[in-house]
């Protein structure tokens, strides 16, 4: 199953969750819409959506942490911290090098699939910690890790649509692993590049009508108004076909919908992980009828791809100004004539 724009890394967890006690919002430090914490009398407490944690002093910095999505490979990776990584689930799917390295010297151990997940595996290997999305149809499972005194923190950072808010995460991950000072120095410098980016995008008069994703079977599934596509494309100094729309999701569309809005498009992008315009014809001829297909630019998202892998998924969750920097090379090409696109990649 290869990865698309809109793959959410569904697996597990529900353990020593409590609902949010009543705390004053002005007393947690946010990292994002979704995600909080807040530290009070020697207890760190984290709210992740719906649910709330309380760590003593004693449980953190951790040490040994499962992973069961490729996205949060990327948060540890960036701090450098991939020792402390004991598990994580379908390797095939993580880009890393050094944690390919270590999944094959036996010091990162495979601990299953979104299909299913080697519990007794898990339970084995005495983790700190999981770090997960929560998926409801894996509550048995997060019940039975927590009866054997397993952590397993959800955070939906697929729900994330502020570029750097996602990118915010890695403090989160710096507080809980003990590396607070780096991960805010990376945060920083990331959030000055992407500021500076997207200045230099508005020095471009040109804004350029964007078209983004592609078609599963008969349906379109574009990405709405909010979501993190349409803010990149919005900071990249373009003007995407759907800009006036206020969903935070997929927005499905016939092909006939998308054709009627899509002539003036210059620009397609997040076109898959397709190789060539030709593979994309034999999965669907109908790409032939738009004019941006025939006569403007098509990008899909393989530039950092191995096999099963695709970094855009993971360090590209991190770093957006390195994902900015690439719609501006795309949009206006004249702004950064020496860069070669990181994650992206136009195809013929």
């Amino acid at each position: 199953m290869k990865p698309r724009i809109f793959l959410i890394f569904a697996i597990c967890a529900l353990i020593s969750c409590k609902r949010e006690p009543k705390i004053s919002s002005s007393q947690w430090i946010s990292i994002s819409e979704y995600v909080k914490y807040n530290e009070d009398g020697g207890v760190l407490k984290l709210k992740s959506g719906n649910f709330t944690y309380n760590f003593k002093k004693s449980q953190i910095p951790f040490k040994k942490v499962i992973l069961l999505n490729a996205s949060m490979a990327g948060y540890i990776a960036e701090l450098g911290a991939e020792d402390v990584i004991i598990g994580v689930s379908s390797p095939e799917y993580i880009f890393s090098e050094n944690i390919q390295k270590k999944v094959k010297e036996g010091s990162i151990q495979n601990v299953g699939n979104e299909q299913k997940y080697d519990v007794e595996k898990i339970i084995s290997l005495k983790p700190d910690v999981i770090f997960t999305n929560h998926v409801a149809s894996f509550d048995n499972t997060y019940e039975l890790l927590k009866n054997n005194g397993i952590q397993v923190i959800f955070l939906d950072d697929y729900k994330e649509q502020k570029p750097l808010e996602k990118t915010a995460y890695i403090k989160l991950f710096g507080k809980l692993l003990g590396m607070d000072k780096k991960a805010e120095a990376e945060y920083a410098e990331i959030e000055k590049n992407y500021n500076e980016l997207k200045q230099l995008a508005f020095n471009s008069k040109e804004k350029p009508l964007v078209l983004a994703n592609e078609m599963y079977g008969d349906v379109w599934y574009l990405p709405g108004g909010k979501t993190s596509v349409a803010n990149y494309i919005s900071d990249a100094n373009a003007q995407y076909i759907l800009k006036d729309n206020n969903d935070e999701k997929a927005v499905t569309m016939s092909f006939e919908q998308v054709f009627s809005t899509a002539k003036e498009v210059k620009y397609w992008v997040n076109a898959g992980n397709h190789i060539s315009k030709k593979e994309m014809l034999n999965m669907n001829p109908f790409y032939s009828k738009l004019d941006v297909f025939n006569k403007g630019y098509v990008y899909g998202i393989a530039g950092r791809e191995k096999e099963k892998a695709n970094d855009f998924f993971e360090s590209g969750i991190v770093r957006a100004d390195w994902v900015l920097k690439d719609y501006i090379k795309i949009f206006h090409p004249e702004l950064l004539p020496n860069y070669q696109l990181t994650y992206m990649k136009e195809l013929q």
